[in-house]
């Protein structure tokens, strides 16, 4: 292909793209799948973070003063240009992390659909409620008011989708942003801060600035800042939450990643079982939070599940986004190294291997790797690569017939986010929902893919109570409880001892 070198705007700070004086750092955005893109490269300055947020401090009270249809308006400009730039989003997204182009479009159509939501849906958690009487002959009103200056911190494999999922609710609830994309996909986050611009929201209320792990750091450090949210790895999302100790104030909203199980039982549906069960462990190369990490058997259907699993496996194509394949690179050099690695540790730890990971030479180079299958031949909860978020298409195989067993297995790894069972007994699943440790559980559905409708995050090592997609607009506000008592005084009810002069 003949790719085409994007110019680097610099930051996108008080309503324009600006360039630091100096260069505090430089880096290449080179695509994961054809390692002879070199999308842009990017030069950045630590001063913009002071210069974001003050753009994003000074821009919040008339925003916040606006009405909320005045804030919806600029909302469904930006939902027009969201729609018009599809497929420019969903090429830049396929660049930048590699993935397949149909997976890339269904996450360009998903920046205008978050806006449906939030304006349709997910604002009726936050509507202002009016309680009779809620002390004697008063009304008691409840309000939700935005918080002020919120840091997203973007991921790298929904570079776009994930911090708009702050985003929008962010604006719409009257908060003004200051984002930093992943260093990983810096071409998304440009692409995505053009299209802000051309929707002309007041200067301020929408920034963008790049950087490596330093600006990520002064960025959720700033005393400026009220809140910060963030998707990404558990070991970042723990360096966020120690940087913040002392400020106490702030809203963290932290999607940490998962170690998430399917189980599929003896009465599966043993052909949708085998399809979802792929689809969630492989789709987007394994790098997706919710995807199919393990997979506990029944003892039952475990020998026809495992050998038709691993011969679905072996057919998936894998290869350049353009050519539309199922499965496209990770995302960089050290992940296929992280990939390999764990190869390696599954085998030293009593597992067998079924299909082996490995590195592709195909014919654009890239950082392409084969789906793998391990099987477990003991549960071991202190094992390093049965509890390890591996992000990469692994699966580990596990038996049991024993449920009670099953979900003590489920809930070994410290992460809480998803769980899928297949079964048609409704009963096993209600005992699951009591059971699991966990925030998303689907019934006969692959652990991966979710609805914008309703709320999405995490225990444990997942999350911390902040769930996003339909629930954000609840951390992206804060409720205010208010006494109103527009009547005169009653002097006859003076409390005892009060004498009014």
């Amino acid at each position: 292909m003949n790719y085409k070198t994007t110019p680097f705007l610099g930051d996108f700070i008080n309503g324009q793209f600006v360039k630091g004086p100096k260069s505090d750092g430089q880096f290449k955005d080179i695509s994961p799948a054809d390692l002879s893109d070199e999308i842009m490269t990017v030069s950045y300055s630590l001063d913009h973070v002071e210069h974001a947020i003050a753009a994003a401090k000074k821009a919040y009270l008339p925003w916040a003063k606006l009405s909320l249809d005045e804030r919806k308006k600029y909302c469904l400009r930006l939902k027009e240009l969201f729609v018009a730039h599809e497929a420019e989003m969903a090429e830049a997204i396929a660049r930048d992390t590699g993935k397949a182009l149909w997976d890339a479009t269904s996450e360009a159509k998903a920046l205008s659909a978050k806006i449906d939501v939030t304006l349709n849906e997910s604002l009726k958690l936050v509507q202002e409620e009016h309680i009779p009487n809620a002390l004697p002959q008063v009304e008691g009103v409840i309000r939700f008011k935005s918080r002020g200056v919120m840091a997203v911190i973007g991921p790298f494999n929904f570079p776009a989708h994930l911090p708009n999922g702050h985003i929008i609710p962010g604006l719409v609830t009257g908060n003004t942003i200051v984002y930093k994309p992943s260093e990983q996909t810096p071409y998304v986050g440009q692409l995505y801060a053009q299209i802000f611009e051309k929707a002309q929201f007041p200067a301020g209320v929408f920034n963008m600035i790049h950087g490596e792990a330093e600006t990520g750091r002064r960025l959720v450090a700033h005393e400026a800042i009220d809140g910060i949210l963030f998707t990404g790895s558990y070991e970042v999302g723990l360096k966020i939450k120690q940087e913040t100790l002392n400020h106490y104030w702030k809203i963290l909203a932290l999607e940490m990643g998962g170690k998430n199980t399917t189980v599929v039982w003896d009465d599966a549906d043993m052909d949708k079982a085998i399809y979802e069960t792929i689809v969630g462990a492989y789709m987007s190369t394994g790098q997706r939070c919710s995807g199919t990490s393990r997979v506990i058997l029944h003892d039952k259907i475990a020998d026809e599940f495992t050998e038709r699993f691993y011969k679905t496996a072996k057919k998936l194509t894998i290869g350049h986004w353009a050519k539309n394949p199922f499965m496209g690179p990770l995302i960089n050099g050290g992940a296929v190294e992280k990939y390999i690695r764990f190869q390696e540790m599954a085998n030293r730890e009593n597992c067998e291997n079924l299909m082996r990971g490995k590195s592709l030479d195909l014919e654009n180079k890239g950082h392409y790797v084969t789906p793998s299958i391990h099987l477990v031949k003991s549960f071991d909860k202190n094992s390093v690569y049965q509890k390890t978020e591996i992000f990469g298409p692994n699966v580990a195989i596990y038996r049991s017939s024993d449920f009670e067993n099953t979900m003590e297995m489920v809930n070994s790894t410290g992460y809480g986010l998803a769980m899928a069972l297949f079964t048609k007994n409704r009963e096993l699943y209600n005992e699951a929902i009591l059971k699991a440790r966990v925030g998303l559980l689907n019934w006969n559905r692959t652990t991966n893919g979710a609805s914008s409708r309703l709320p999405f995050g995490g225990m444990g090592k997942s999350g911390n109570d902040r769930p996003s997609a339909h629930f954000a607009v609840q951390y992206t506000t804060v409720p205010l409880a208010s006494l109103e008592d527009p009547t005169s005084l009653d002097k006859a009810k003076l409390l005892p001892g009060v004498t009014l002069e």
